[in-house]
């Protein structure tokens, strides 16, 4: 072979050897992400949380750009796949997207079998643990359960009639147990706390039909709420992504009623009517998706489930902590004690509240006394618990 043949090839090998230890980008060109939101960016819920979240991302990691859908849900977009939304984002160069709904799951593993180029990040979905993932799909979930015990432990402390309200969106497992992790945590407090018996405590769940109103097609979330008052639930955990409960448990309050609320998801939810809401537990995505977005960026990306609890050191730091809880305005002092010591217990392990006995709905044993529940089986949490009110189906 000629020498400018064997400059040739050794030049060749040089340049690959270059691209094979390049970072996943270029320096000079934005790592852009897309987000693909169930609801609107600004719904004070749910969808605000992880927008913000990706705002905040764009601040802190140089060379990040978020480009984003929201009110990816078949009433506003009808007739549009996952799919379809996940091209767009692609052909605008995105090369990692999250999906933030779990009615997203079939979606998301399609796009991510279409695009292996790109890679995907499922929240709240399992498709890792069922090993019907493709290598560039990630799952991604924060354990609100810790979340929920301390809305429900607030809510018992406060109640003066003894009955708790559910407002809780469509039924699967992940709405299941995030309302009997409410539950457990009211029972905790009515019995353990106010040392009260656990049939005089009413907790009730009414499921809308979706994360969100729907004219048309789900229950009206504000009729719903109306009606616990009406009947005597006078505090009410939010489990839907929007606002109609703690706006209503205001207006209710404006009227002289002593009613209180627990909005859900978004740091902010206590805003509409702080002196009706007794806290907040929400979602911090900032730790999840700093984490993935920079392994995708280095080419680290790594597939997993992440089910992340709080950072029990501060679980409203936005640095550390997945999930939080704000007290809100109208939790009284002693309460805040009280709630001070349940977060204590949940943290050190010495107060596991899926612990038996317990039984489902329908008077099956779940836990034996002894036992307590594998991370499996809270995940998968078939039935809502023996001492709730509501459909587990």
């Amino acid at each position: 072979m000629n020498p400018l043949g064997k400059l040739f090839i050794l030049s060749g090998l040089f340049l690959a050897l270059i691209l094979a230890f390049q970072p996943a980008y270029a320096a000079d060109k934005p790592f852009t992400f897309g987000l693909l939101m169930v609801g609107p960016a600004n719904d004070h819920g749910w969808s605000q949380a992880h927008f913000e979240a990706a705002r905040e991302i764009e601040k802190r990691i140089p060379g990040t750009k978020m480009i984003y859908i929201d009110k990816v849900n078949p009433a506003d977009r009808p007739g549009i796949t996952v799919p379809n939304l996940v091209d767009d984002l692609v052909s605008k160069g995105a090369k990692l997207i999250i999906g933030n709904s779990d009615d997203m799951k079939d979606g998301m593993r399609e796009a991510s079998m279409m695009h292996p180029e790109v890679y995907f990040v499922h929240i709240s979905g399992d498709d890792v643990l069922t090993g019907k993932a493709e290598k560039n799909l990630t799952n991604l979930m924060g354990r609100m359960e810790y979340g929920k015990m301390m809305a429900g432990f607030v809510a018992a402390l406060t109640t003066k009639t003894g009955k708790i309200g559910d407002l809780g969106p469509l039924i699967n497992s992940e709405t299941r147990r995030l309302s009997s992790s409410a539950y457990l945590g009211a029972r905790y407090a009515w019995t353990q706390v106010l040392k009260k018996p656990a049939k005089d405590l009413k907790y009730k769940v009414s499921w809308i039909g979706f994360w969100f109103n729907i004219p048309g097609v789900t229950s009206d979330p504000t009729l719903v709420m109306r009606n616990f008052i009406d009947n005597g639930y006078d505090v009410i955990i939010s489990g839907i992504d929007t606002t109609e409960a703690i706006i209503v448990a205001g207006q209710k309050r404006k009227e002289g009623a002593r009613v209180w609320a627990v909005p859900y998801d978004y740091k902010g939810g206590c805003n509409e009517a702080p002196d009706a809401c007794l806290g907040v537990p929400y979602f911090n995505w900032l730790p999840g998706y700093t984490t993935i977005i920079k392994s995708a960026m280095n080419g680290t990306f790594k597939q997993q489930f992440q089910w992340l609890g709080p950072d029990w050191k501060d679980i409203n730091n936005p640095e550390t902590s997945p999930i939080g809880f704000l007290e809100g305005a109208a939790l009284g002092a002693e309460q805040k004690t009280q709630l001070h010591a349940f977060q204590k217990g949940l943290a050190d392990g010495s107060i596991n509240l899926f612990s038996g006995p317990l039984n489902y709905q329908d008077g099956s044993v779940f836990l034996k006394k002894g036992q307590t529940a594998t991370d499996a089986q809270i995940w998968n949490l078939p039935q809502l618990l023996a001492g709730m009110e509501g459909a587990s189906k």
